[in-house]
């Protein structure tokens, strides 16, 4: 019994000196020590914000610079009316729920004698509309068809009180 108890002793002694085995993070602990004898530094204080100008966009009733030119006469009606504002009680049509850049022309079909432009939606639904109709979220009136593009004259806010006709045309996208 004796010889056995002297067995786990020495045992746990052996284990315990196996275990502590030298110094093998002198230089992890050289390092903290180090990190922790530099002097610590100052937090710079937060900059002071500067106050903030609001910009005041005047060419919002200018045509965008890479759609087609809209025609004279259009643009001669357009700016002959002085009280312009959206139809607000009017009930929305299907593609008034989308901006007008993600709505593409595909192609036009003549019905009736009437030309039609079939354009797509974002989801990739196909519609038919003609002159009249409404698509766009700047409450865009289609005012011409033509074989490869519509002509839409959108109603936009000048950021006030004011509205502003903005001629746009989307161009049928032709597929390579």
């Amino acid at each position: 019994m004796m010889n056995s108890r002297l067995a786990l002793v020495v045992m746990t002694a052996l284990l315990l000196v196996a275990c502590s085995g030298g110094n093998q993070y002198a230089d992890l602990d050289a390092f903290v020590a180090e990190k922790r004898a530099s002097p610590s530094g100052q937090i710079a204080p937060i900059p002071a914000l500067k106050a903030y100008r609001a910009f005041s966009y005047t060419a919002s009733g200018l045509r965008a610079p890479f759609n087609r030119p809209v025609d004279v006469k259009e643009i001669a009606r357009l700016e002959s009316g002085g009280n312009i504002k959206p139809d607000l009680k009017r009930e929305k049509e299907f593609l008034e729920q989308f901006s007008l850049d993600s709505i593409t022309v595909v192609g036009t079909v003549r019905l009736d004698g009437l030309l039609w432009a079939l354009v797509k939606d974002p989801d990739g639904g196909v519609h038919r509309v003609r002159k009249n109709n409404y698509l766009g979220r700047n409450f865009g009136k289609i005012i011409g068809v033509a074989e490869n593009y519509l002509t839409v004259v959108e109603i936009v806010s000048t950021g006030g009180d004011g509205w502003v006709e903005r001629p746009r045309s989307l161009e049928l996208r032709v597929r390579k």
